[in-house]
């Protein structure tokens, strides 16, 4: 397959920004921070990561909020709806593209991250990290479930 054809769509709750990611995910699966499920309202956040120049902004860019709570997560989307889009990882060079922003995608979770802070236990056989992985700044402690 070429990467032309590897190229995911996404865009945000109304359309009013659009957005296109090229190639692989390097990494996929779930956040189970308070932070996440505070951003998401949902119990658990699916997140797929790209290196920074696999994104592109196609349409709207005028038109999207951020805000940062901390350095690490620079959190975005549409002033007009609302829905969200991604968060920029500027300390690892990743964007964070909600799975469910590129719904063409598909999406194939292969790790829990941050589970120590979990209010929805998943029983699916990914590996359950306390925190984060190590080559990320984590202490890449695997946890029970």
């Amino acid at each position: 397959m070429s990467e032309s054809e590897k190229n995911h769509k996404g865009q945000c709750f109304c359309g009013a920004v659009q957005l296109t990611v090229q190639g692989d995910p390097v990494g996929a699966g779930y956040c189970h921070c308070e932070a996440c499920r505070s951003w998401s309202a949902g119990p658990v956040n699916a997140f797929t990561l790209w290196k920074s120049d696999a994104v592109t902004i196609t349409q709207g860019r005028e038109l999207i909020g951020e805000y940062h709570k901390t350095d690490k997560s620079y959190r975005q989307w549409c002033t007009v709806c609302g829905g969200h889009l991604l968060t920029r990882h500027p300390q690892w060079d990743l964007i964070d593209v909600y799975a469910a922003t590129i719904p063409d995608l598909p999406f194939t979770p292969g790790v829990h991250v941050n589970y120590a802070e979990t209010v929805l236990p998943m029983n699916d056989g990914l590996p359950k990290l306390r925190d984060f992985p190590a080559e990320l700044g984590g202490s890449g402690e695997l946890l029970p479930g």
